[in-house]
């Protein structure tokens, strides 16, 4: 857990600390090579949002620096 996580996690209730976990552990980022990686294991929170936005950042996979698209795996 990066500090930003441990932040919101330490000051909300347990049981939402836990749905926000859940919840951004649900929301994937992908790469245009295929390389997925989940919101929270990738340091971000991703709690109560909708729609599909896209990220300009690095691939770990590939090492390029493209636009990747958050989308929730149902």
């Amino acid at each position: 857990m990066n500090a930003i996580q441990k932040f919101f996690t330490a000051i909300f209730p347990g049981s939402w600390a836990e749905e926000m976990q859940t919840e951004s552990r649900s929301w994937m980022i992908r790469c245009t090579c295929g390389h997925e990686k989940s919101v929270w294991d990738s340091g971000g929170i991703r709690w109560k949002a909708r729609g599909t936005p896209r990220r300009f950042r690095r691939c770990p996979n590939c090492g390029q620096t493209t636009w990747h698209v958050v989308y929730r795996k149902e």
